[in-house]
């Protein structure tokens, strides 16, 4: 085998390699022996097929399986004796091959950069802590009991104010004609609750039940739908009854209601689960510093091929939301080219990273074993009431999956390592101060760019034992909704 470098540039490496027609054709005329022991060809005993046989019958595709093989295997001696350890697949061209000939073949790979952790020991980080305060639970308990609240019919007729249901009938046209969406029968609307787009729930106040209401409205520029956005509408309402809401007490009848034992369970669990809110901005404000102070403690090359895919995931996300009307406003301004150039900066700060994080977790003996992958699937399934034995099936018949819940979780386990070596000290701030903190360090992410998964606001309290009844119809929404991961 002979191998020469072709090309050199940076992490690329580019190498043709040839192999003997010999060592080929040793190879086949071994390969052809072996299968001439178990194959039945008829006019011959078992073991005693001639070669020529053989090779009539069996020649081409043993000559595809050997020089298959003699590829793979020569590439990798080659970049074994390199000591290379490539950072993708490496590409492999076969130069045209003939029956006889030495096996040509080019090899194209590139390299995982070497570079040097810094010193974790070094680095230093405030910790922000808070805790909830008693006004906290109760303002959370006041929002669940409003989620729930009932409405009943008026004992006497009035017409209509912010906060009555009204129970109404729409049928929305634009320029004359009706449009997907925008007609509903004995829908329930709480007027004041902001759920329709801009002016239609001002329009329905002071009314009175069996009136005929023409709504006037224009939906926002950003609105979701491209169809409907920034047009002039008109929807043909009656209303055809008025009710009042009423306020649900929070009492013990209340916590009941919601699956608990008692008011002090409930408020237990609300306390737990804001807590829990908490310390997640929290953990998550320290990992983004964290990982802008490794951004900028580290600068090695990385590999081409690795930002280009990491750019294409990133683009097609940023294609999608230009589609669905979803584009960050800022991104809206700006050139193509601009566009692509910033997001192609922040591919590379995360690939960076990865391969930071991941030979930490290599020089550390770092690994996520089943048993975490198991917890995370139950997770995930919990998250599914009534599905989650279809969920566990999922994973179980779907190793790929499995492999996507592995990732983040290496991800934190190497990122609580450093943060047990780096120097950290904690700040106890007011919950308003947590949460103010925590935007700013996502505001300040590299070009501006905000993650995809947003910490918990404090002002959402919700508790896993606490139901929400879903709408009985779809309303014209201020935006298109989003879909959940």
């Amino acid at each position: 085998m002979q191998v020469t470098e072709t090309n050199q540039d940076g992490l690329k490496r580019e190498f043709k390699i040839v192999i003997d027609a010999k060592d080929i054709e040793t190879k086949v005329e071994s390969r052809l022996d072996e299968i001439a022991q178990q194959v039945r060809v008829p006019g011959f005993r078992p073991g005693k097929v001639p070669p020529q046989v053989m090779k009539q019958r069996f020649g081409d595709s043993v000559i595809g399986e050997i020089l298959e093989k003699a590829v793979t295997d020569s590439a990798n001696q080659a970049m074994a004796e390199r000591d290379m350890r490539p950072a993708m697949e490496p590409k492999i061209e076969i130069q045209d091959y003939k029956v006889g000939a030495d096996l040509e073949y080019t090899i194209a790979v590139e390299l995982m950069p070497d570079f040097e952790p810094m010193d974790f020991a070094k680095i230093e980080i405030e910790r922000l802590t808070t805790e909830v305060t008693d006004s906290e639970i109760d303002q959370a308990m006041d929002e669940i009991a409003s989620r729930q609240k009932q409405n009943k019919s008026l004992e006497k007729p009035r017409k209509s104010g912010n906060g009555d249901v009204v129970v109404l009938d729409f049928v929305g046209t634009i320029d004359g004609k009706e449009f997907s969406g925008g007609t509903a029968e004995d829908h329930y609307l709480e007027l004041g609750s902001n759920s329709f787009i801009p002016g239609f729930e001002d329009q329905l106040v002071g009314k009175a039940a069996g009136d005929d209401v023409v709504v006037k409205i224009a939906f926002p520029e950003d609105y979701g739908n491209e169809e409907l956005s920034g047009k002039a509408a008109e929807f043909n309402v009656t209303i055809k009854e008025i009710r009042e809401t009423v306020q649900v007490d929070i009492d013990e009848e209340f916590s009941q209601a919601n699956g608990f034992d008692s008011l002090a369970a409930m408020k237990t669990t609300v306390r737990e689960t804001l807590q829990g809110n908490y310390d997640t901005i929290a953990r998550n404000r320290v990992k983004r510093v964290l990982l802008d102070m490794l951004a900028k403690g580290h600068d090695f090359d990385v590999p081409e091929g690795m930002v280009v895919l990491e750019f294409d995931i990133i683009w097609e996300q940023i294609e999608k939301a230009r589609k669905e009307g979803q584009l960050d406003p800022e991104d809206a301004a700006k050139s193509e080219d601009e566009m692509r150039a910033e997001y192609r900066d922040i591919a590379a700060r995360r690939v960076r990273l990865g391969l930071l994080l991941s030979e930490v977790g290599r020089r550390n003996d770092i690994v996520v074993s089943d048993q975490e992958i198991n917890q995370a699937v139950a997770a995930e399934a919990q998250k599914h009431p009534g599905h989650e034995q279809e969920v566990m099936e999922i994973y179980k018949k779907n190793p790929v999956a499995k492999d996507n819940l592995r990732a983040p979780i290496f991800e934190n386990k190497v990122v609580d390592f450093i943060l047990e070596l780096a120097q950290i000290s904690d700040r106890k701030v007011t919950p308003e101060e947590l949460v103010k903190a925590d935007e700013e360090v996502e505001q300040a992410k590299p070009a501006g760019k905000k993650s995809a998964k947003k910490a918990p606001s404090k002002k959402k309290a919700a508790t896993a034992k606490a139901p929400e009844k879903a709408a009985a119809a779809k309303p014209p929404a201020k935006k298109a909704p989003k879909k959940k991961a």
